[in-house]
């Protein structure tokens, strides 16, 4: 795919930057997840190679078992990673426990300033404490959670008359979450071309993050907080708030009336297989992955539309993405410094959003043409405008998996009620915060 209006506009030449270079050339590992984004950084890399001397490697992980290999890559000290790609949840650990090196005295040297990048990926991917000039990673790759739907189908003249007759409103790109759910509920079971279809793909994966990450879809639009006020820890009243009961109820009506049947432990890839293979009418994603979805030559195209995750009593979007942090335990520092600053120059950003990544980056998103650049282009920018991201605390993944059991439980195996799940949950974080000292 390209992006020929932002490439016109911004007049990229790799080819004209230099950099400098270290007297000895390295080989340096870069580690991150394995999707498609990954691929065009290895693309993308080449033009470092060139310039530098030097010589990438990469090490990328599945993202189911990404956390699990990389968190313990970095527990252990060890040297495989010059570079990651971490998640953000992963900032708060990777500056308190040492794993990462602070980059203040390397971004004022090389005049790299954080106000370059939108405010919402620094903050997420770069700080410790949150919101404090204290810098762990350059933000590397923006997401959110957005979703995708068959315009072929929203655009069908017998689809959006029936539409009408069963709702008295006109099929369009839902405004709404219960309006969301209202169009799922209305393609659940439907027939199309002779195929049942079903209403949309929604996260429910339990083994990792997938359930949080697609009930904070809901949680957020409706106003849901972590604390009541940020830095106290004090959840009671916040995390299982009536509005927060409301969303989680109605994730759970989502899942049991509006969802292919059998999607009991759904994330990223069972999302994009049920909408490539023409089960649903819309689906819950990553941005990265909208790219390649536009592409494919089945369902791509015209055949496809985007919308930004819907708001309820506020507009919410859960936050995605990765900043690009040098790890402390390199023996090659330097030459992953030069990297580091090589992809934070404007016209290397450029050129990363239009070979499939995500620049965080204002010259590439304040750019005129970039909402012309991509179909789904403009919705990014909207979202990343709205993101909340989880908890990013050093014990997040053991704050992660309690969220995982408490939802999965309530909305996929019937245990007990949305008010309960968000009590127990809140139980269970009290603990880890208490065990942490900072109750």
């Amino acid at each position: 795919m390209t992006y020929s209006k932002l490439a016109s506009a911004s007049a990229i030449v790799l080819a004209a930057t230099t950099l400098s270079t270290t007297a000895k050339a390295d080989d340096l590992t870069l580690c991150w997840a394995a999707w498609d984004p990954a691929n065009a950084l290895v693309e993308l890399s080449k033009e470092f190679e060139a310039e530098s001397g030097h010589t990438m490697n990469f090490e990328f992980v599945p993202w189911p078992n990404f956390a699990d290999r990389m968190l313990n890559e970095l527990n252990s000290g060890g040297k495989l990673c010059d570079l990651l790609i971490g998640d953000s949840q992963w900032i708060g650990g990777g500056a308190e426990n040492g794993h990462y090196v602070q980059l203040n005295e390397f971004f004022d040297a090389e005049s790299i300033s954080m106000d370059d990048f939108a405010p919402a990926t620094v903050y997420a991917y770069s700080t410790w404490p949150k919101g404090t000039p204290n810098y762990y990673a350059l933000p590397a790759m923006g997401d959110a959670n957005g979703w995708f739907y068959r315009k072929d189908w929203f655009d069908d003249p017998e689809i959006q008359a029936a539409y009408k007759d069963a709702t008295g409103q006109d099929l369009r790109e839902p405004e709404s979450q219960k309006e969301l759910l209202q169009i799922a509920q209305f393609f659940q079971g439907r027939e199309i071309d002779g195929k049942t279809v079903y209403g949309a793909a929604i996260f429910t994966e339990r083994g990792s993050e997938g359930i949080t990450m697609g009930v904070t879809g809901a949680l957020y639009p409706w106003g849901f907080k972590y604390e009541n006020t940020p830095g106290s820890y004090d959840m009671e009243g916040a995390v299982n708030s009536p509005e927060a009961v409301e969303a989680l109820e109605f994730y759970k009506e989502f899942y049991k009336t509006a969802t292919p049947p059998g999607y009991t432990n759904s994330y990223m890839g069972e999302s994009l297989d049920a909408f490539k293979s023409g089960q649903v009418a819309m689906a819950m994603n990553w941005f990265a992955f909208f790219p390649g979805l536009y592409a494919d030559p089945n369902t791509g195209g015209d055949k496809i539309d985007f919308f930004v995750n819907p708001p309820q009593n506020v507009a919410g979007s859960t936050l995605g993405g990765q900043g690009i942090s040098v790890v402390s335990y390199s023996e090659k520092q330097d030459a992953a410094l030069e990297y580091i600053k090589w992809f934070a120059q404007p016209a290397v950003q450029a050129k990363w959003w239009e070979l499939g990544g995500y620049s965080a980056h204002n010259s590439v998103l304040q750019d005129p043409g970039f909402v012309d650049s991509a179909p789904f282009a403009g919705d990014f920018l909207l979202a990343m405008n709205d993101v909340q991201d989880f908890w990013q605390e050093p014990a997040y993944a053991e704050l992660l998996l309690a969220m995982q059991k408490r939802i999965h439980d309530y909305v996929v195996a019937d245990q007990g009620t949305a008010q309960e799940a968000l009590d127990l949950l809140i139980e269970d974080w009290t603990e880890t915060f208490q065990d942490e000292g900072k109750l």
